[in-house]
């Protein structure tokens, strides 16, 4: 490893959700970087686009795929397992498996729910409790969760992906107060909107009918989601921030990432709610 890797050179990161977006560029950042990277996935016939990347990037020796699905137990131990047996240790977890599911509160069904916390929420603990024992052992460790600006604000439309954001982001406040004594850092990056696949996935297959009484307000959301997804910025600033943050002694607990995510937390903070949602109305209605 070359002297330009620092602190990173060396390190053992495991990263879930790793096929593609966020995912797939942070293993890359991080194997730039020196780090080891098991490069998690839950179907590892998607591989393809990682190492084709990783081969072109002269990075191929770094990244180990291995097979993991947050929602099956069993996968996860496996998983870690593999991981310890490999390399005995774990220095950086970054939980970033997700999807989302898109819909007004009163047409997404039940089932659609609990799939949703179940990936963004249960398995993101279930894989940090996984790995906890390791890095509490190591008296050392950085867990980045990969949360949303949508789990600091709610929209309309997208409550069940800001309910499973928000439940990350309380978990994760409590997290770092509790392992903080033993060296582990718990850190929340929080993108706006980018171009990554996760809405394509969720977003576009919007829960509703055909008689909807929210169809004006749906339409209203879908227009403003395409236009976020069409005008955002390269994912990449997003794993270039999580690259940065593993070398850093003592990272802050958040870090909201992307274009007006600075100022969405500062008006939420500072304004009265009902002057922030006639905003947040507001922007969606310019949306034609």
């Amino acid at each position: 490893m070359n002297s330009e890797n620092g602190q990173n050179a060396g390190s053992i990161a495991l990263i879930t959700g790793t096929s593609s977006g966020f995912g797939l560029l942070t293993a890359l950042a991080l194997a730039r970087k020196g780090c080891q990277v098991a490069a998690t996935m839950r179907d590892i016939s998607r591989q393809g686009e990682l190492l084709r990347q990783a081969g072109e990037a002269g990075l191929a020796e770094r990244i180990h795929v291995i097979s993991l699905d947050v929602t099956d137990s069993a996968s996860i131990q496996s998983a870690v397992a593999a991981v310890m047996d490999k390399f005995g240790r774990v220095d950086v977890l970054v939980n970033n498996a997700g999807f989302a599911v898109g819909g007004f509160v009163e047409e997404v069904g039940m089932e659609e729910w609990r799939r949703q916390m179940d990936t963004n929420f249960f398995g993101l603990i279930e894989v940090t409790k996984a790995v906890l024992p390791v890095m509490r052992r190591q008296r050392a460790g950085l867990i980045v969760n990969v949360s949303s600006v949508s789990g600091l604000t709610g929209f309309p439309g997208y409550a069940p992906y800001a309910a499973s954001k928000y439940a990350v982001e309380g978990f994760s406040e409590s997290l770092r107060q509790e392992v903080l004594p033993f060296g582990i850092r718990v850190v929340l990056v929080e993108p706006a909107s980018f171009r990554t696949p996760i809405w394509g996935k969720g977003m576009e297959g919007m829960h509703t009918s055909a008689n909807s009484p929210y169809q004006e307000q749906l339409a209203q959301v879908l227009r403003y989601s395409r236009t976020s997804a069409e005008t955002a910025p390269d994912p990449d600033r997003v794993a270039g921030l999580i690259a940065r943050i593993t070398a850093m002694k003592a990272p802050r607990l958040r870090y909201p990432v992307g274009r007006g995510s600075r100022l969405l937390v500062i008006g939420k903070t500072l304004l009265p709610w009902k002057i922030f949602e006639s905003i947040i109305a507001s922007s969606l209605k310019k949306m034609k």
